[in-house]
């Protein structure tokens, strides 16, 4: 599997809802940097992070443009979030249904044929403004 189909198929999974699908693409080691807090390590973690943001956020990923370098082991993808805020997350505002649409953007380390780092930008003070924070 190339770098730009082995990220295809973790977005195509993102998409249809298979959390399982997303994590058998992922090293064991993997290394998960979000967009604001801590960096998560391993599967397990990955796996904690999917479940809460699947209980708070709906979403669906579009206008994917995906990148890979010549060696295949690093890559980029650039997508639309078109999302729903389901219920409230700690810290941020309270949810209520608000919908939201977002410029994205990651970026992929791939060893072993999986993917060793995800790295997730998006602007949280326009999702902020759109949730009416």
């Amino acid at each position: 599997m190339t770098a730009t189909d082995l990220i295809a198929a973790y977005y195509d999974a993102f998409n249809a809802g298979r959390s399982d699908d997303m994590l058998a693409l992922l090293h064991d080691d993997v290394e998960h940097h979000v967009n604001e807090g801590r960096i998560r390590h391993g599967r397990a973690k990955f796996a904690e992070f999917n479940a809460h943001m699947t209980e708070c956020y709906r979403e669906n990923l579009t206008d994917m443009v995906i990148m890979a370098n010549e060696a295949g082991d690093r890559a980029a993808a650039e997508f639309v979030v078109n999302g729903t805020y389901l219920k409230t997350d700690p810290g941020l505002p309270e949810a209520r249904g608000q919908t939201y649409r977002l410029p994205a953007g990651a970026f992929f380390t791939i060893r072993d044929g999986r993917i060793a780092r995800v790295t997730t930008y998006y602007n949280l003070a326009d999702w902020m403004a759109q949730v009416g924070a």
